[in-house]
């Protein structure tokens, strides 16, 4: 029977499959709640952004409710709309309400809106009858702008998050194993789907695997990182064109003793690969993963060429991109294969 495939730490579209469980310390996410409101659902984050509006609303609301009925206001008001014709001209007059036209709690909900959000209609306003209503009128004019920084600071970074541009950066689906140079390698490719370049892109790969220790510690996601060779040197790319990363797979290399006998029979091997750049246009740093497991490894198969120079320009063929063909490859380990140069 066949075994039962691993599970994956990173996903072929970059997500860490990591659950984190049994938080005691909940409050630290509370701390920043900047980041918190980021990093929320569309769904949460709209919601949170309705609600702190209408909290915002109902609460000032209320005040400016208290504010008329302690003043009197409600009762005079309902006064002259009961009895217009009655009473001196000159005693409504002498009447000056702490905010105009303010009736019942349905119109200081309005003037609530009104003052926060700046939209006068010309039908209620704040009078110099009462300091008390001038002095709120200030605060939530700051507790308004306060708002809508936070929310629209929040919705502005979750539709501008650098994951996004990391849709871009594609991963050959496949890495595959083959000699360049007389030496095994493994090699994989990198591409960019925009014109607008990824400055300062570096690339790295980690191998995690399970492994024990001498003491018998038990480590289930040892990150061991390998050497990353490419065509312009070091870790940095120049990613205008689509590339071929590749490891040579030396003495140094967890793939040492990999054949591809048992290259298959390693369940627990799992290969990490990580582009990280700048955005060009928005100068925000972004990161691109995938990974490969054991079967996703093609032994004596090398990428095609998809780059080629059509009326003074170079053209890319991404329906290539994945492609491979078969080279002749030794179907040993790299330890053999050194060893039998060494002989020669």
């Amino acid at each position: 029977r066949a075994r039962e495939r691993r599970a994956r730490f990173v996903g072929k579209n970059g997500a860490c499959n990591v659950a984190h469980k049994n938080i005691r310390e909940q409050g630290r996410f509370l701390q920043d709640v900047f980041t918190t409101l980021v990093d929320l659902k569309w769904p949460h984050t709209l919601l949170i952004f309705t609600m702190s509006f209408l909290c915002s609303w109902l609460l000032f609301g209320m005040v400016w409710w208290l504010i008329a009925f302690a003043h009197g206001d409600l009762d005079h008001s309902t006064r002259l709309q009961r009895e217009p014709a009655e009473g001196p001209a000159g005693s409504a007059a002498a009447f000056v309400p702490c905010v105009t036209s303010i009736h019942s709690f349905t119109s200081a909900f309005l003037f609530s809106i009104e003052v926060q959000v700046t939209i006068g209609f010309g039908g209620r306003m704040v009078t110099e009858e009462c300091p008390a209503a001038i002095l709120v009128l200030i605060v939530q004019n700051i507790v308004g702008l306060v708002i809508n920084a936070i929310m629209l600071g929040c919705i502005f970074m979750k539709t501008s998050q650098a994951h996004r541009r990391a849709e871009t950066l594609i991963f050959s689906k496949h890495a595959v194993i083959a000699l360049r140079e007389g030496r095994l390698c493994f090699m994989l490719r990198v591409g960019d789907l925009r014109k607008s370049m990824i400055i300062s892109a570096t690339i790295r790969m980690q191998v995690v695997k399970k492994t024990a220790s001498l003491e018998g510690e038990v480590v289930p996601l040892n990150q061991i990182d390998i050497q990353m060779e490419n065509p312009v040197g070091g870790n940095s790319i120049f990613l205008v064109s689509p590339l071929i990363i590749y490891h040579v797979i030396d003495k140094n290399s967890p793939l040492y003793d990999i054949s591809p006998m048992n290259l298959h029979h390693h369940e627990d091997l799992e290969i990490i690969v990580i582009l990280e750049g700048v955005v060009e246009t928005t100068g925000i740093t972004t990161q691109a993963r995938t990974s490969y497991l054991a079967d996703e490894i093609l032994w004596g198969q090398r990428f095609v060429p998809i780059v080629a120079e059509e009326d003074g320009r170079y053209s890319v063929d991404y329906s290539k991109f994945g492609n491979t063909v078969k080279v002749p490859t030794p179907s040993c380990t790299a330890r053999q294969l050194e060893e039998d140069k060494s002989i020669m």
